[in-house]
C-alpha cells in the first residue's frame, strides 16, 4: 500500500533523557528536517528541559512527556497528549533501553524483568499505540526499533546475556510488526548499533576504552550518535516505503552477515 504523509506530522522518540544519548541526536535531526516531535523519557526533568531547548533551537513543535514505556496506562496517557497537542503521529523511534552487564548466573528474575520491560515490552506497547493512530489516520507511517549487535554476538563490550536476550526480542517484534502493518502502509525496521560513543556502556568512553573497542571493527573506531541518527532519518522518511522488516547494522563492519 502506497501512502502520503501528512504535510504536518509528528515523530515520537523514546529514550531522550540522556544528554549524550542517541535519542537526542535523532530528535535534533528530525526537528531540523521539519518534524514535530514528542520526546519521551522516564526522567521527567531531563526530558522537559530538552523539549524546551529543542523548541527554542529549531522552532518546531516539541512536546516533552515523562512516561514509562513499559506501563500501558503511561503510554496511553502520553499518546492522548500527542493527539490533543501535536500533528498526526507518523513515525515512531523506539530508543529506550537499559544496559545489563550481569553474567548468566548473576541475572536474577528482577534484573531480567527490568531489562525486558524497557527494551521489549516498551517497544511493543509503543508500537501498538503509534500504529493504531497511523492506521486510523490512513496515512501510513514508519517505525524504527533499536536492537544491538549484542543480540548477535551475545555481548562482550559491556552488556551481556540479559541485554542480548532483550535486544533479540526486539528483532522478532520488528519482523512480526512489519508483516502485520505493511498492508496499512506502515513499515517497521530495526537499527543494530555496535559500540557507539554514548554513556550506555557504563559511562563516557575513555580514549583507551575506545581504542580497545575499536580493535575488532574494520573502520577502527567507535560510532557516533549522529551517525545512527542519519540512518534513522532515512528509515522514517517518506521515500523509505519499500524498506520493511529489515535489520540495519551500524557497527563499522564489526558483524558481517
Amino acid at each position: 500500500m502506497t501512502t502520503t504523509f501528512p504535510e504536518q506530522r509528528t515523530a515520537v522518540i523514546t529514550g531522550t533523557g540522556s544528554e549524550r544519548g542517541i535519542g537526542r541526536h535523532v530528535a535534533r535531526r528530525l526537528a531540523r528536517e521539519g518534524w514535530a516531535l514528542a520526546v519521551l523519557d522516564l526522567k521527567a526533568d531531563a526530558v522537559l528541559a530538552f523539549a524546551d531547548e529543542l523548541r527554542t533551537e529549531t522552532g518546531q513543535p516539541v512536546l516533552g512527556i515523562a512516561a514509562d514505556v513499559a506501563d500501558p496506562a503511561s503510554v496511553e496517557a502520553a499518546f492522548a497528549r500527542m493527539d490533543a497537542e501535536l500533528p498526526p503521529v507518523t513515525a515512531l523511534v523506539n530508543l529506550a533501553g537499559i544496559a545489563s552487564p550481569h553474567t548468566l548466573f548473576d541475572l536474577t528474575k528482577e534484573i531480567w524483568t527490568g531489562v525486558m520491560d524497557v527494551s521489549a515490552t516498551g517497544t511493543l506497547l509503543m508500537m501498538q499505540a503509534a500504529a493504531r493512530r497511523m492506521i486510523d489516520g490512513g496515512h501510513g507511517g514508519r517505525i524504527v526499533n533499536t536492537s544491538s549487535i549484542t543480540a548477535y554476538d551475545g555481548g562482550g563490550t559491556f552488556s551481556k546475556t540479559g541485554y542480548a536476550g532483550a535486544k533479540a526480542a526486539v528483532l522478532g517484534l520488528t519482523r512480526g510488526a512489519a508483516r502485520e502493518l505493511g498492508p496499512h502502509g506502515i513499515t517497521c525496521n530495526a537499527v543494530v548499533p555496535g559500540p557507539i560513543d554514548t554513556d550506555i556502556m557504563g559511562g563516557p568512553l575513555s580514549d583507551g576504552r575506545k581504542a580497545s573497542l575499536s580493535g575488532g571493527i574494520p573502520v577502527q573506531r567507535v560510532g557516533q550518535p549522529s551517525e545512527v541518527a542519519a540512518l534513522v532519518s532515512f528509515l522514517v522518511g517518506e521515500e523509505a516505503g519499500f524498506i520493511n522488516g529489515g535489520s540495519y547494522f551500524i557497527d563499522g563492519g564489526k558483524h558481517m552477515v
